[in-house]
């Protein structure tokens, strides 16, 4: 029997051969300013080649105000960025996968924010952990300044202009990034978010810009056009946060999301498996909840290249498609492996690292 990972499915109105997907993953290979390289255009390409239907990128800055979250970090802000991204995305087409670019906006968690002169974010609360020396940050995070209003219209519009620059580069859609700790997550995060307006408070009110965000952007590029969004109770900087409110505060946000314009819902772990982060009360996972109460597909992620455990979330109804990271890596020829009932490789931790993109994109690329 075919894995039913294998089956065609339908993305906000995009259809791909099979359900399995590139999960974003920082690769840090973009020259110093964000334009994207010919290393960058093989590997995604390789992804195609192996047999993967959709392809996400890794987060794109979208402003050069606060956005940037490292340094060699791709952005789709500038019209040179756009003509760096068309190489990539022809190359991708032309191996007859679909491509999404991931719109991101670091706020607080900026790498490297010791060379930049301020980073921001929801309120003036100095981040948890420390930065990361992999993306050039170092010791503590500084403390952000809290977004003004007219801060926030800044970040809503650059989201915006990046989704019409994503469509120019010829992407199939965005996906913005709502997890993972950066900035939409950090207001949807209580203890991250103690602001005392209509962006603070309650989670009605917490989610109000991711919302506004995908609102926004569905306004610019119409509706023919996928806007999805990624979420994610855990973080780069705190793997144990869940939403306090539970599958209550799950049930509003996905259908404030939903009504706000998105195509699809990405719910993903960070670094855990997926059957840990996304269980409910009651035996309930939170992807399956997202399909239930907005009817959109779900992209599931934790662990995906557990073929017996992918199996099971897509034949259960936890999720329509599953995106792969590690697995990815170590298999970028994976679907067809798995239509051969071929072994996968072992994950080999060295190249999760970033900085290995670098000198091994072309042999990985191509398997």
């Amino acid at each position: 029997m075919n894995h039913p990972a294998l089956t065609s499915v339908e993305l906000g109105g995009l259809r791909l051969p099979n359900r399995l997907a590139v999960a974003p993953m920082t690769r840090v290979s973009a020259t110093p300013e964000g334009v994207p390289t010919s290393e960058m255009a093989d590997y995604y390409a390789g992804f195609a080649r192996g047999g993967f239907g959709l392809v996400i990128t890794e987060g794109t800055y979208t402003d050069t105000v606060f956005s940037q979250g490292y340094f060699n970090q791709p952005g789709l802000a500038l019209p040179e960025h756009v003509a760096g991204w068309r190489p990539v995305t022809a190359a991708v087409h032309a191996e007859g996968a679909t491509m999404i670019a991931q719109l991101m906006h670091a706020g607080a968690l900026s790498q490297g924010s010791h060379y930049r002169s301020n980073t921001a974010g929801p309120s003036a609360l100095r981040p948890g952990g420390v930065q990361m020396p992999e993306y050039g940050g170092g010791g503590t995070w500084p403390v952000p300044k809290e977004m003004t209003e007219e801060d926030i219209a800044e970040a809503v519009q650059g989201f915006v202009t990046s989704a019409k620059n994503a469509r120019a580069a010829g992407f199939d859609g965005v996906e913005i990034h709502g997890a993972n700790g950066y900035l939409l997550d950090q207001f949807l995060t209580d203890y991250t978010n103690q602001r005392a307006d209509g962006y603070g408070g309650p989670i009605d009110n917490r989610v109000r810009l991711a919302a506004e965000v995908v609102a926004a952007v569905r306004a610019e590029v119409g509706p023919e056009f996928g806007v999805g969004i990624r979420l994610s109770q855990t973080k780069v900087n705190d793997f144990t946060y869940r939403w306090p409110g539970g599958a209550k505060d799950a049930e509003i946000i996905f259908t404030r999301l939903a009504e706000a314009g998105a195509t699809y819902l990405h719910v993903a772990s960070e670094g855990r498996d997926w059957i840990e982060t996304a269980r409910l009360d009651g035996g309930r996972t939170l992807t399956a909840l997202a399909r239930e109460v907005t009817g959109l597909p779900v992209i599931a992620n934790g662990n995906m290249h557990n073929l017996d455990q992918a199996a099971r979330v897509i034949a259960e109804g936890h999720a329509d498609l599953l995106s792969i990271g590690r697995g990815a890596l170590a298999n970028p020829d994976l679907p067809r492996r798995l239509a051969a009932g071929a072994e996968l490789d072992a994950f080999d931790p060295a190249i999760l690292h970033p900085m290995a993109n670098l000198a091994n994109a072309r042999q990985w690329a191509r398997g």
